[in-house]
Formats: structure tokens, C-alpha cells, sequence
């Protein structure tokens, strides 16, 4: 860990107080989605029961164009019965291979959306691949709150703070609550690996950076991880780790792995990457903070299909 990083210190420092005062760590609950292998995560805090919805899923049919809401529905009936209050919705990035059910359960359950103020590079390089226009605006003001590295927040009494980890897009964010991190796509389980980081802005040593410099919190911090594929020969899908089990195990970018070494194998095998399926109506729609293009004249909303441009 560098001297200056005085975001990682104060990271690093939160977590072990965490460690110490059993108060300070958060209940957490993972919901998996298999048709996206998305995890998404419902973090509160016992005493106070406030909580935070993080990596929501809105359940969507490609080919008939129908979006459903019964995987946010579980998560809304897993807060309601447990009478938890909801007062954050955070993305850890503008994710392309699901849409977010963000808007439905504020609109439910309440709390304030947030996500990486890096949103408006994401919103304008892709607002100019779908031809957005003027009306879209890419300024982050979909969103409540745009968090940079460093800010801090609160679930309750636990503590929770930002930090920027870009390299899989430009503005993914990890955020660590009590002693918990929940990573978005950097990192996989160690039999799985790491993220691309072939996206527009998306750059593999920016990526092998920010994951060493997520490694190198305490090896006691629990790692939340927003997807899992079940690497050959496991049969169980699992989305739970620790910095210590990933730096000794991941296939990818455990400790002796070089800078050099990991871009030269995560550049090859992106290549050979194809794209996510939900890709097309995912960004259009999370970029506007899970909400669907405004509707046209007919009253429908269209997601657009740029030809030969991605």
C-alpha cells in the first residue's frame, strides 16, 4: 500500500475497526441471478436496520422487448420482511450484461441512487454510439449522488467509503462497507479470474492496478463479488471471497503475477471475447440510471440497435 494512498489507509483503517467491534460489520443477504450470473446484494446494518441495495437486476427478455421486475421483487419482499429501511441504491458501474432495477425499487422502497461520478464518460462516449441527443444529459443527473474516491457514507452506524477502481470501464467503483467490499467487476472468483477491460475506456493496466490496489487491504476483507460463471470443475456458483484467498489463488492476478504479464494475457483473451448479450439495451438503459428511453410519439420507448458500430 503507497504512502500517499490516504484513500486505501482510510479503507484499510475502517476495515480493521470493523474487525475489532463486531457493531461495525454488516448483514448481508446475495440474490443470483443466473440468467445474467448477476449477484446483487442487500448490506445492513442490525442495529438500525437501514440498508443499501447494490447491483439491482430488472429481468428483461431480449426478444420480445419485456422487461419484469420478479428478481427485484424478491429482494423487495426479503427487505419487507425483514423491516429494513432502504436508504441507498448503488451501482458499482454502468453495467452491460444486465439492466438495472434501481428506479423500480426507489420507487418502492426509497433511498438514494448513486454511482461513480466517472458516469459522465460512460454516458458521453455511449451517449454519442446511440445517437442520444441533446435531451439526454450526460452530467450524472439521473443519479442522487455521484460518489468519487475517498467520499465516505453511512448504512446506519456502519461506515462506508468510495473507492474509484477503473480499468473494466473507466468509472467502476468499489465500496467498502464496515469490513466488507463489494468489488462490481474487477475481480472474480480465483478460479475464474478477472474482468475484461476491452469496453470503450476500459484499459487492462489501469485494471491490473486497481485490483493490487484492492489486494492490498487487510486479508481478512470479505470481497463481494457481482458475478460468477462457475469456473471448470466447480459445480456450485459462489461469489464470496477474501483479499488474502485472491491474492494466494487467483488464476488471473494472484501475488507474483506482473504488471506486464497480466495485460499481455487479459489483452488476448479479450480478443477472443464476445460481446454480453443484454449489452445493447443494458447501457442504453443504465446510463440513464436504469431508466428506459423517453417514450416517442406513440407513447413506446425504443432501445436503438447501432449497426456495425460495437
Amino acid at each position: 500500500m503507497s504512502s500517499a494512498d490516504v484513500t486505501l489507509q482510510a479503507a484499510a483503517a475502517q476495515i480493521n475497526h470493523a474487525r475489532s467491534e463486531k457493531t461495525l460489520r454488516p448483514s448481508i443477504a446475495g440474490f443470483f441471478d443466473e440468467g445474467t450470473f448477476t449477484v446483487s446484494y442487500v448490506v445492513h446494518d442490525p442495529d438500525t436496520l437501514e440498508a443499501a441495495i447494490i447491483d439491482s437486476v430488472l429481468d428483461y427478455e431480449a426478444a420480445a422487448g419485456r422487461t419484469s421486475c420478479a428478481s427485484a421483487d424478491r429482494i423487495i419482499e426479503y427487505v419487507n420482511s425483514n423491516s429494513l429501511k432502504v436508504t441507498w441504491l448503488i451501482e458499482t458501474h454502468v453495467h452491460a450484461d444486465h439492466i438495472s432495477a434501481a428506479p423500480y425499487l426507489q420507487e418502492k422502497l426509497g433511498g438514494k441512487l448513486a454511482i461513480g461520478a466517472e458516469i459522465v464518460r460512460v454516458q458521453e462516449v455511449f451517449g454519442k454510439l446511440f445517437n442520444a441527443g441533446t435531451d439526454f444529459e450526460r452530467d450524472g443527473s439521473q443519479f442522487d449522488q455521484l460518489f468519487s474516491g475517498g467520499d465516505t457514507f453511512c448504512i446506519g452506524k456502519i461506515e462506508g467509503i468510495a473507492l474509484h477502481v477503473p480499468g473494466h470501464t473507466p468509472a467502476d467503483m468499489a465500496f467498502i462497507i464496515g469490513d466488507a467490499a463489494f468489488v462490481g467487476d474487477t475481480i472474480f472468483m480465483p478460479d475464474f479470474g478477472t474482468a475484461r477491460a476491452d469496453f470503450p475506456g476500459g484499459d487492462a493496466r489501469q485494471l491490473f492496478q486497481s485490483i493490487r490496489r484492492l489486494l492490498s487491504l487487510p486479508d481478512e476483507t470479505r470481497l463481494f463479488l457481482c458475478h460468477d460463471y462457475k469456473a471448470p470443475g466447480r459445480d456450485e456458483f459462489a461469489w464470496e471471497t477474501t483479499v488474502g484467498q485472491q491474492r494466494r489463488e487467483n488464476v488471473h492476478v494472484k501475488d507474483g503475477v506482473s504488471e506486464d504479464e497480466f495485460v499481455a494475457m487479459r489483452t488476448i483473451r479479450d480478443a477472443t471475447l464476445a460481446m454480453p448479450n443484454l449489452i445493447i439495451p443494458s447501457v442504453q438503459v443504465n446510463m440513464r440510471g436504469g431508466r428506459l428511453p423517453e417514450p416517442e410519439d406513440n407513447g413506446v420507448s425504443y432501445i436503438k440497435i447501432p449497426v456495425n458500430a460495437v
